[in-house]
This record gives C-alpha cells, sequence and structure tokens, in this order.
C-alpha cells in the first residue's frame, strides 16, 4: 500500500474555458454590430433640436423613411431595407405597419442636400398611409470651441 496515494480532489474552477468563449461571443458582437445598422448613407443636415422622448422609443422600434442625396426613398421595414423603394410601395409597406401598430414613431431621414419638394412628396406619402405624427432625424451641431 505504500506505492497507492489517495488523489485529493480539486475543488477550483477551471475558467479558461469561460474566457475563450466570452472572447469569441465579443468578436461577433464586434463584427455584426455595425452591420445591424441601416445601410443607407445620408448627409443629416445639423439642428440643436430636443432629443426624441425615450417613452416613445422604449416599445417599439420606429419606423424610419430615408431619402439619399439622390432622392430615393429607403424604408427600414421588409426584407431588404437597403434596396430603394417607389413612393407606392413605401407607402403600402407604412401602411400595413401602421395597421399592425398604430403608435408607432415614424421618422424621416433626409440628406440635407435634397429639395424641399422632395421632402414634401414624402411626407404626403406618410400622411397618406396614415402617419398622424412624423419626426425628423438630424445630427447636433458641432460645439463651439472653447477658449482656455
Amino acid at each position: 500500500m505504500a506505492g497507492s496515494r489517495k488523489r485529493k480532489l480539486m475543488g477550483d474552477i477551471n475558467v479558461v474555458p469561460y474566457i475563450d468563449v466570452m472572447l469569441v461571443l465579443l468578436i461577433i458582437f464586434m463584427v455584426t454590430a455595425p452591420l445591424l445598422m441601416q445601410g443607407v448613407k445620408v448627409d443629416l443636415p445639423k439642428a440643436a433640436a430636443e432629443p426624441l422622448d425615450a417613452e416613445l422609443l422604449k416599445n417599439a422600434n420606429p419606423l424610419v423613411l430615408s431619402i439619399d442625396r439622390a432622392g430615393k426613398l429607403y424604408l427600414n421595414v421588409g426584407s431588404h431595407p437597403e434596396n430603394s423603394l417607389d413612393a407606392d410601395t413605401v407607402g403600402a409597406r407604412t401602411a400595413a405597419a401602421l395597421r399592425r401598430k398604430p403608435d408607432l414613431p415614424v421618422l424621416v431621414k433626409a440628406d440635407r442636400t435634397i429639395a424641399y419638394g422632395q421632402l414634401i412628396d414624402a411626407m404626403v406619402i406618410l400622411q397618406k398611409a396614415g402617419a398622424r405624427k412624423v419626426g425628423f432625424i438630424t445630427d447636433p451641431p458641432p460645439e463651439p470651441a472653447r477658449r482656455t
């Protein structure tokens, strides 16, 4: 019995596999997060407006109509939000989304260089589809340089 030793049980948890899994998940989220953003490039106008109420956006993702520099319309509803749509399709999809959820916030994200008439045409499409309130997405103005 001199050759057999009793093995002592190890009570520590090996955390190396958990750290590996965490790092892999971190990399996956870092890669996919930019892909989840809407892919329409819009140069937003600068405005010192009040931010949207968090209560308004808490219950649902808003319906966003984007208008790019060329005046093409994009809607964040549907299987391919990166494809431009015609006015009839935008109206039909907006109406369907508002029928499902009448209090859905509707926002317009328009390039600053489009003609005012194009923006009004888009607003009319949304109004005919049943949007009661429409908000505008803008970028905050640059802060003035402080003297030190």
